[in-house]
């Protein structure tokens, strides 16, 4: 899979590179800055775009709207935010407009390289990755109907889900039966009253529901 980075550190840049290598993606191009990462996707055309939040000019949110821009140009596009700090709104942004193939990590994350890479190649692969500890903030905060319905291990199991794990993914996590979570889902479809659709897009809608952010 081709990759472009986009990140004004050249030492985390570099650091990247290797991870991104050496969990078997090649890296088309690098930038400093959202112009030169949207001309880099434009000639690449990657399978996966790795972006920093906070880059040139005004190191605000010129990452955020850069990926914005490729999900717009170049639809499908997968891309993974890397961010210093939990900043739950970006990601909450992301999803609102993009429903797969989406991912929200602190850059620490980058440390553990197996994890790492996993979260990467899961979006690569249409899939969704939020960062553990942005789940765990919005866990807290989201205290109002119709989350207030679910039970503490259904929020569990939605805070899984939205961290981008599969059913048996969640199973190893909380060392219960795959059964068992697919219980625990279908009853989350439920009492967020999810329309009756298929199990992916229902999966979405409840990561949607979970991060506050609308959809039509």
């Amino acid at each position: 899979m081709r990759a472009v980075i986009a990140e004004d550190s050249v030492l985390l840049r570099v650091g990247l590179i290797k991870v991104l290598e050496m969990g078997g993606f090649q890296v088309a191009a690098e930038a400093g800055d959202a112009e030169g990462l949207l001309a880099a996707v434009a000639e690449h055309r990657p399978e996966l775009a790795l972006i920093d939040v906070r880059m040139p000019p005004g190191f605000t949110d010129e990452g955020v709207r850069a990926a914005m821009e490729i999900r717009r140009r170049w639809p499908g596009t997968p891309v993974v935010l890397l961010s210093q700090y939990v900043e739950e709104r970006y990601a909450a942004d992301l999803l609102s407009a993009n429903t797969s193939g989406v991912g929200y990590l602190l850059k620490q994350r980058v440390a553990d390289v197996a994890d790492f890479v996993a979260a990467v190649r899961r979006v690569a692969d249409g899939g969704t990755a939020l960062d553990p500890q942005v789940v765990a903030q919005l866990l807290l905060r989201r205290d109002s109907d119709p989350l207030a319905r679910l039970t503490p291990r259904e929020r569990e199991v939605l805070g899984l889900m939205a961290e981008g794990r599969s059913n048996a993914g969640i199973a190893q996590a909380l060392v219960v039966s795959e059964s068992a979570v697919a219980k625990h889902i279908n009853n989350i479809f439920a009492k967020l009253d999810l329309p009756v659709v298929d199990a992916d897009h229902r999966r979405v809608l409840a990561v949607l529901r979970f991060l506050g952010a609308s959809r039509t």
